[in-house]
């Protein structure tokens, strides 16, 4: 299957192993929002789906989108605009983090400060559709365990 360019703005419908669905909006790729709205048909409503909230925002590899239809497109409204942050954790020091955005700002941090942000990755199909039946769900997810900041 050939890559299909995707642009910023678009929907997508994401089927989850439970047979519900999710549904997500493409930011400035590699970056998506999931939205905190779960149905047990297929919903094809934009102004449904974009007035739900937000559950996270990450960077998802491109393969991903190939694997999820499309439901439209329409321009991003605030605050899907905002910059994500993220941060990053030296693997041999803790101590040392950095709290950055998809603007360019960057800065050295404490752990704690990095508690609630997500930690720079990029997604794989499976584990944001796990990711996101967890969330629905009210359960921990592995993935996102792992990727908590470290604070001792």
């Amino acid at each position: 299957m050939g890559r299909r360019k995707h642009t910023t703005g678009a929907f997508f419908r994401i089927a989850l192993a439970d047979g519900s669905f999710g549904y997500a909006r493409l930011l400035e790729p590699p970056y998506m929002a999931f939205y905190d709205y779960r149905t047990t048909i297929p919903d094809s409503d934009l102004d449904r789906i974009s007035s739900s909230p937000v559950l996270f925002r990450i960077a998802v590899r491109h393969l991903a989108l190939n694997e999820w239809e499309v439901l439209g497109h329409r321009a991003l409204e605030a605050p899907l605009t905002e910059p994500v942050v993220q941060f990053m954790q030296d693997l041999g020091d803790f101590h040392r983090c950095t709290i950055f955005d998809t603007a360019g700002n960057e800065r050295a941090a404490e752990p704690r400060e990095c508690v609630g942000l997500e930690r720079a990755a990029v997604w794989e199909r499976d584990s944001v559709e796990g990711r996101l039946l967890d969330a629905f769900l009210g359960r921990p997810n592995a993935d996102v365990e792992h990727l908590e900041v470290r604070l001792h």
